[in-house]
């Protein structure tokens, strides 16, 4: 991922740049069995509720987990590794576009003046404690930082966005997506049983939930498993976290830039990268209502929708061969302390929201 904005074609090593199109097909046979596993008819893969059926396991978190199966226990050629690499770098900005198509920036006025100041200052709590919990337990600053990114706001999709801001590596961000899918598996099955516990009422937990889970998927099971007005609420809550990642991106983009003005002269037209200006046009199209509906003969498609499932099959397929990429004895003496780092800065981020929403709500 490291300077994905940044390398032009002919910048990327050689056996990247020159990476044959059949070194890309084992990252499309992976992608295409994570989406068969995706759509299991058992837990958790689906889950069943008044509702109906929920798909918390999303394609790509099984695809990354795929690839990194493979990857450690078939003999793969070289060129199959360069060629996974070279194939994460250029789907991965189209992706981060393709997902404004389906976010609208309305949604961040209905959610209400109070749970709109509970979800800032959990996204803000998020951060600050998960870079602060990264240099108490020796974790690299870059691997902090997208840590905090995927837990403060929408797990993969915000580590993906962030990693070229900030000239994180392909290591950083297969131990920071771990990291954060799975403790966003925990607190999809724990918090529903906690709430209970706590007697919360559907309106709190329904916010409880939306500010700390870190994937949409896990967001919806977890509020539709304690109540349907929690479900409701959780899922609108976390799509205003999601909207958030814009302005969160500008940000970071500007104090990552200012934080080496020593070293590298500050850019100002290169303060974020180009895909994230797509993403906003695309959410503002959305937002506007410029998408058109596609008509055909055998039905009509919102092209808002056909963008978005879009962006999560490009997903998929990226998260694919960055798992194809990774060598697990390489990082496993880092694993542990970034699985620290996100659990502490969960418990800090469940504990703060459940404050917050005691003294706003």
């Amino acid at each position: 991922m490291e300077g994905i904005h940044q390398l032009p074609e002919s910048a990327l090593p050689a056996a990247t740049a020159a990476a044959k199109w059949w070194a890309y097909i084992p990252a499309a046979l992976v992608a295409a069995l994570a989406y068969g596993m995706h759509y299991l008819p058992f837990p958790p893969f689906r889950v069943m509720s008044g509702a109906g059926a929920r798909y918390p396991v999303s394609a790509a978190i099984i695809a990354i987990v795929a690839g990194v199966v493979v990857r450690n226990l078939l003999p793969l050629p070289a060129a199959t590794i360069e060629g996974a690499k070279g194939l994460a770098r250029r789907v991965i900005p189209v992706t981060i576009v393709l997902t404004g198509a389906g976010l609208n920036l309305v949604r961040v006025a209905s959610v209400g003046s109070r749970a709109l100041a509970i979800t800032v200052l959990c996204m803000v709590v998020a951060m600050a404690a998960t870079v602060w919990l990264a240099r108490w337990f020796g974790l690299l600053p870059r691997t902090g930082l997208l840590i905090g990114a995927g837990t403060a706001i929408c797990g993969t999709s915000a580590i993906v966005a962030v990693a070229p801001l900030i000239e994180a590596d392909d290591h950083d961000l297969m131990i920071s997506i771990g990291t954060v899918n799975i403790l966003g598996l925990v607190l999809m099955f724990a918090l529903p049983a906690a709430g209970g516990l706590l007697g919360l009422r559907d309106d709190a937990f329904g916010v409880w939930a939306g500010t700390t889970i870190h994937a949409v998927p896990q967001v919806v099971a977890a509020g539709f498993a304690f109540s349907a007005q929690a479900g409701a609420l959780a899922t609108l809550v976390k799509l205003v976290r999601v909207t958030l990642l814009a302005p969160f991106l500008f940000g970071l983009g500007f104090w990552h830039a200012r934080r080496r003005r020593k070293a590298v002269a500050l850019q100002w037209t290169r303060l974020v990268p180009p895909f994230v200006f797509g993403f906003l046009a695309l959410s503002l199209c959305n937002t506007l209502g410029l998408f058109p509906v596609l008509q055909f003969r055998f039905g009509a498609f919102p092209l808002a929708d056909i963008l978005t499932n879009l962006g999560e099959l490009l997903l998929t397929l990226s998260m694919a061969a960055m798992g194809l990429e990774v060598n697990v004895r390489f990082l496993a003496h880092t694993g542990g302390r970034a699985v620290l780092t996100g659990a502490a800065a969960s418990v800090v981020l469940c504990g703060a929201s459940l404050l917050l929403i005691h003294l706003l709500l």
